[in-house]
């Protein structure tokens, strides 16, 4: 017998309570797991707090053996479309500070725990219109209701797009679309992500859960370990993108923010810039 014990695994029942102001948890007995990013019930509003909830969570859902499929989605009619008003209280009193535990260490660890610590397949769902999209767009599998747009709003709002979503949109896009996109906000809907690549399927808002499991159950028809294993052929090309330009990517943008010495982050700001979206334009400025 040896000397000593594992060090026990986290348990689900204990990070669903961890996590519940920031997602709504629920695991099948197969070990497929639901995750629902929310604000206080509803849509997400942008805040440094669930910023940094993201890879904690990820993280978590990754060390429990019993996880076998995720399967991760907003919540309300949009995925993430506004900032909490007092989200980047703590950015804006201690810049120096949060650029780094947030744009730069959170950030980092949001994207590369999606893709490295996660060892089970993944289903990212877009439950309407929002910014952020990476996080759904980098999944294995990636469906959108009807009414999604996403869109890049960095630029518009004075930051640098190099968070993430600058390695999700080259990734998808290729060089010339992604440049485009990334300096001119533009914005995508539905049938243009579904043209473009982005996502594997249109499905309406109200059957996007149901079909999400629906995947889920063919995936867990096959061995664990094949399951497993998959993930790890699926998932290169994400780890070799975000090893060759997710820090220096994150790096450039903390320092455009410590060089304007402000804020990119505030509720109004956000709010201005991604009106366009909400009606039917393409970009701010045409």
């Amino acid at each position: 017998m040896s000397l000593q014990d594992f060090v026990e695994s986290p348990k689900f029942e204990h990070y669903k309570e961890r996590f519940k102001d920031h997602y709504r948890l629920e695991r099948r007995a197969d070990g497929v797991i639901l995750a629902q990013a929310h604000t206080r019930g509803g849509s997400v509003q942008l805040s440094v707090q669930n910023h940094r909830s993201l890879g904690q969570l990820f993280k978590a859902i990754g060390a429990d053996p019993e996880n076998e499929v995720m399967i991760f989605t907003g919540t309300g009619k949009d995925f993430m479309m506004d900032a909490d008003p007092e989200g980047f209280k703590l950015e804006e009193e201690d810049l120096p500070h949060w650029a780094y535990e947030y744009a730069y260490k959170d950030g980092r660890i949001n994207v590369s725990a999606l893709v490295n610590d996660l060892e089970i397949p993944t289903i990212g769902i877009l439950n309407g219109p929002g910014f952020h999209s990476e996080i759904a767009l980098m999944c294995d599998i990636t469906l959108c209701s009807e009414d999604a747009i996403i869109y890049d709003l960095h630029y518009d709002i004075g930051s640098v797009p190099g968070d993430g979503i600058h390695s999700c949109f080259q990734e998808l896009l290729g060089v010339k679309r992604a440049a485009y996109a990334l300096l001119t906000g533009e914005a995508f809907d539905a049938r243009k992500m579904l043209e473009y690549g982005m996502v594997n399927e249109v499905v309406p808002k109200d059957r996007l859960i149901e079909r999400a499991y629906r995947l889920a159950d063919h995936i867990m028809t096959q061995p664990r370990i094949t399951r497993r294993l998959a993930t790890q052929i699926i998932r290169r090309p994400w780890r070799q993108r975000i090893t060759d330009d997710l820090d220096g990517g994150f790096g450039i943008q903390m320092f455009a923010h410590l060089a304007k010495r402000k804020s990119m982050h505030g509720r109004a700001h956000i709010a201005e810039r991604g009106a366009y979206v909400r009606q039917g334009r393409k970009n701010s400025f045409d």
